[in-house]
This record gives C-alpha cells, sequence and structure tokens, in this order.
C-alpha cells in the first residue's frame, strides 16, 4: 500500500513539476488563461503518454486516470494567477523542469525496464518521456526545443535513465530505482545549469541567411558590373 502511494506521488510530482514549467512558459510568451492551461497540462501530461504509446498502453494512463490532468491544471492555473512572483525568477522555470526531467526519465526507464523491457529500450522509453513534455512545450510557443540548446538536458535524461534501470536490475525495484535516477539526473540539469555546462557546439560560425542585415538581398543590377 506505501508503495502505491509513494509511487502515485511521485508521477504527480513529475506532472506537476513539468506543469508548472509550461505555464510558466505560457505567461512568459503573454498567451491567455486558455493558453496557459494548454501549454501547462500538455507539457505536463505529454511525456507520460508518450511513455505509454511507446510501452503499448492503450489508451494512455492520463486519459483515464483523472489525478493527472487535474494536477497539470490546478498547477498551470496557480501559476497564471501568481505568475508575478514567479516569472521575474527564470530559474524557477529551471528548477520545476528540472524535477520534472528528473522524476520522467527515471519513472519512465523503471517502469519499463520492470515490464519486460530490454535496458537499451527502457533507458530510450525514459528519457523519450523526460524530453517529451518540453518538446511539446517549446512546439507550442513556437520554439527551438530546449533538449537541443540546452545545458546537458537530453544527457541529464539518459543518466537518470540509465541510474534507474540500473537499480532495478540489481533489485531494488521500481521506487527505488526512480528515487535514485531522479535525483542524479535533478542534480546533473541544475549542476550544468549554473555553471553553463554545454556540449561541444561547432567552432565556426554560420553563414549569414541571404536576406538578413548581414547578408542583404542584392539590389538591381548590383551584380555582374
Amino acid at each position: 500500500m506505501i508503495g502505491v502511494v509513494i509511487y502515485e506521488a511521485l508521477q504527480l510530482a513529475g506532472i506537476l513539476a513539468f506543469a508548472l514549467s509550461g505555464a510558466l512558459v505560457g505567461v512568459r510568451r503573454n498567451l491567455d488563461i486558455l493558453g496557459v492551461i494548454v501549454v501547462g497540462a500538455a507539457t505536463g501530461t505529454g511525456g507520460g503518454i508518450l511513455r505509454d504509446m511507446l510501452l503499448g498502453v492503450h489508451p494512455p494512463v492520463s486519459f483515464l486516470h483523472w489525478p493527472n490532468l487535474a494536477v497539470a491544471v490546478a498547477g498551470s492555473l496557480v501559476v497564471f494567477f501568481v505568475h508575478p512572483g514567479l516569472t521575474r525568477i527564470r530559474y524557477f522555470e529551471v528548477v520545476f523542469d528540472a524535477f520534472g526531467l528528473g522524476l520522467f526519465s527515471a519513472n519512465g526507464a523503471a517502469l519499463a525496464y520492470a515490464s519486460g523491457q530490454t535496458i537499451i529500450t527502457s533507458v530510450l522509453v525514459g528519457t523519450i518521456a523526460a524530453i517529451g513534455g518540453g518538446v511539446i512545450r517549446d512546439v507550442l510557443v513556437n520554439t527551438v526545443p530546449g533538449v537541443l540548446t540546452r545545458e546537458l538536458y537530453a544527457v541529464s535524461a539518459l543518466v537518470g535513465a540509465g541510474l534507474a534501470v540500473g537499480v532495478v536490475a540489481l533489485g531494488g525495484g521500481v521506487i527505488a530505482g526512480s528515487l535514485v535516477g531522479g535525483t542524479a539526473a535533478i542534480a546533473l540539469r541544475l549542476t550544468s545549469f549554473a555553471r553553463g555546462w554545454h556540449l561541444p557546439r561547432p567552432k565556426f560560425a554560420p553563414e549569414p541567411v541571404r536576406g538578413t542585415p548581414e547578408s542583404p538581398e542584392p539590389t538591381p543590377g548590383s551584380a555582374g558590373a
């Protein structure tokens, strides 16, 4: 009984953390109340829906288990009404996102491995579950997904998922794997943000796109003098 309660608490905590981060982005983009709720709820439940689809759970749990959507909507509404104190501090957005990332990566991977999936499949399921909500959020607000640009974002998810699978493989159970892997992923994500750690990026400067101020469109008669 206690194990079920802890598992449910971890699930809802991950959904709430992601929903808060999504709603904060919605407020920053000056969306109306419906827009904030849509972005927050999609961010909060999106990763879990992707995980369930990959594991063959149809319909996804969030479509049947009302607390999942209720927590996401409630968290979005809280952000909408109290955002003046939160949006000024971007660190809140990063912290909420990190907690969602860690909990979803570890829990998704542990659950996948416990259901009979291979190690690689389980790690990938956990990683996709972790980054899925953030990708949906960024696409909805027309931003390059953070997983492609932010500090060790996907790496943190991979580490959390890998540790979670390792704990379950050693007999630790889904809850223990979720806690260990989730803690590691959260710590790495926040540390990489604080210290500015990134994966290597191209050394050269990209060529200016034609038509931009750096490379204006040629004017009639300017070519081939």
